[in-house]
């Protein structure tokens, strides 16, 4: 087999597309259902963009790093890495204030970061059954401190936003000031969630490890991949059931086995169609997000924050910033429906970073983090 996967990259871009979709909403006050997060439990489309992202993340470690061992060169690559992708999240929560004093610690990058580093320690030194071992006992652990282990002051042990244990610890640990300012009293890229994440990534890491299986033909793989696809997302559908409800924000247990199983499936269809069956000449607007994901997710984060600090006066006298002006003035008038003109706007930002994207693939420009 490749060593690369254009099944994975046309994933991975599919998966960045539609997360600088639900992340440039032209009007956050009018969006459509499916491109908001589920208000606590449940799960939408939106909710589905993250953990995808983490399990391709899983399924290109086992890839770029079959074969090696962990010796100083390999280990060094890969905390440099983490620094780099925590780095650059936290320079996002920095931006444009610089005040250390309230940034917000957590984020998308800096879970990133972490799930590479843990995730690519694990896979260099120890063995598939262990793997297995560690994503099981991962999920198990969690559900446990979660449901079991009761929050100080508050006896009986839930799962409501500000009283679990994960938002006690975020508090604790990090303090309010460092959290995310929406919810001020929680992250839902917390500390104690983040090890659930870990799981997410390392379902990745099982899945390419069994890819590359030479022992095994490509019907075999395709049905085993659907098999467990399905068997995770019924057994996060049964924990959900009966008491560990599907929840992005607390990236519970049953969250991690539905998005992972959906994962599996997605990758299955997407490689039998365009790796074996080779209907490829589709792919290339996803592959060009995808080869430079990162890229495009720190700059999609930071050029509208940039935007919004210059300033200009609208015809009827008001200041406001550019981005809003650009949206009133180029998005609205062509809407009548307000839900319409928002993800108008959300579309043009998608569109808009394709061409610059599409350019930087033609001339082999490719930024590696």
């Amino acid at each position: 087999m490749n060593k690369r996967l254009l099944s994975l990259d046309t994933f991975r871009g599919m998966t960045v597309a539609l997360m600088i979709l639900v992340n440039n909403a032209g009007d956050w006050g009018h969006i459509y259902a499916p491109f908001e997060h589920a208000k606590w439990h449940g799960c939408t489309p939106t909710d589905l963009v993250f953990p995808f992202f983490l399990f391709i993340v899983g399924v290109s470690i086992s890839f770029a790093m079959q074969g090696k061992v962990a010796d100083q060169q390999t280990i060094s690559k890969i905390l440099i890495r983490s620094l780099k992708l925590f780095g650059l999240g936290l320079f996002l929560s920095l931006f444009p204030k610089l005040d250390f004093s309230v940034v917000r610690i957590p984020g998308v990058l800096q879970r990133i970061a972490i799930v590479f580093l843990v995730c690519s320690l694990i896979f260099l030194t120890t063995k598939n059954r262990t793997q297995q071992i560690i994503f099981g006992s991962l999920l198990i652990g969690y559900w446990l401190l979660m449901t079991f282990v009761p929050v100080p002051d508050y006896p009986v042990p839930n799962l409501e936003p500000e009283f679990n244990l994960g938002a006690y610890f975020d508090r604790a640990i990090l303090g309010t000031a460092h959290l995310y300012k929406a919810a001020k009293t929680w992250d839902p890229e917390g500390l104690l969630s983040t090890l659930p994440a870990i799981a997410t990534g390392l379902s990745g890491v099982l899945t390419g490890t069994w890819l590359q299986r030479k022992d095994k033909d490509t019907n075999e793989k395709l049905v085993q991949m659907y098999l467990w696809g399905c068997v995770c997302m019924g057994l996060g559908w049964a924990w959900d059931a009966t008491g560990f409800p599907i929840n992005k924000a607390l990236w519970t247990s049953s969250y991690v086995l539905w998005t992972s199983g959906l994962a599996l499936c997605f990758l299955a269809s997407f490689y039998w169609l365009i790796d074996v069956r080779g209907y490829q000449k589709w792919t290339k607007p996803f592959v060009v997000y995808g080869v430079n994901a990162i890229t495009v997710f720190f700059l999609s984060g930071l050029i509208p924050r940039i935007l919004r600090m210059i300033k200009v006066t609208g015809s009827n006298g008001n200041e406001t910033n550019l981005q809003t002006w650009m949206y009133k003035n180029g998005i609205v008038p062509l809407f009548s429906n307000p839900y319409d003109a928002s993800l108008a706007g959300a579309l043009t930002v998608v569109i808009v970073w394709l061409g610059i994207l599409w350019m930087m693939y033609e001339k082999k420009v490719i930024v590696k983090v």
